[in-house]
C-alpha cells in the first residue's frame, strides 16, 4: 500500500493517527447472508481494526459459499398441525421461516 515504508514506521504513524490493529487466531469465519447462504472462510487471516471508536474486521481465506438449507421432517410438520390446528401448509411454512419446532409452535398458537 505504501511502498518504502517499513512496517515498524506504519505501525507508529498508524497509532499516531489512533488506530491499532489486533491478530484474532480462529480456525474459521462464517457469514450468515440474509438471503439463506452462508459464506464460509476456512483457515483466515482476521485482524480486528480498531479506529475512532470503531471497530472493524478485515477477514481472508479460502472462501466457500453455502446454502442453507434446512430439512423439515414430516414428524414435525404433524408436531405443529396437531399443537395449533393448522393446515399442513402453514406447519410447512411457518418450520421453513422459524427453523425451530417450538417457535413455530409458538407463532402458530398467536
Amino acid at each position: 500500500m505504501f511502498g518504502g515504508i517499513n512496517p515498524r514506521q506504519m505501525e507508529g504513524m498508524m497509532k499516531k493517527m489512533g488506530i491499532s490493529q489486533t491478530q484474532i487466531s480462529s480456525d474459521r469465519v462464517v457469514i450468515e447472508k440474509k438471503d439463506g447462504t452462508n459464506i464460509i472462510i476456512k483457515n483466515p487471516n482476521v485482524v480486528e481494526v480498531k479506529m475512532q471508536g470503531q471497530r472493524s474486521f478485515q477477514i481472508s481465506g479460502e472462501i466457500e459459499e453455502m446454502s442453507k438449507e434446512v430439512e423439515i421432517s414430516p414428524e414435525d410438520i404433524k408436531t405443529v398441525m396437531e399443537k395449533t390446528g393448522c393446515s399442513k401448509k402453514e406447519a410447512k411454512e411457518t418450520l421453513e421461516k422459524t427453523q425451530d419446532l417450538a417457535e413455530a409452535i409458538l407463532e402458530l398458537s398467536n
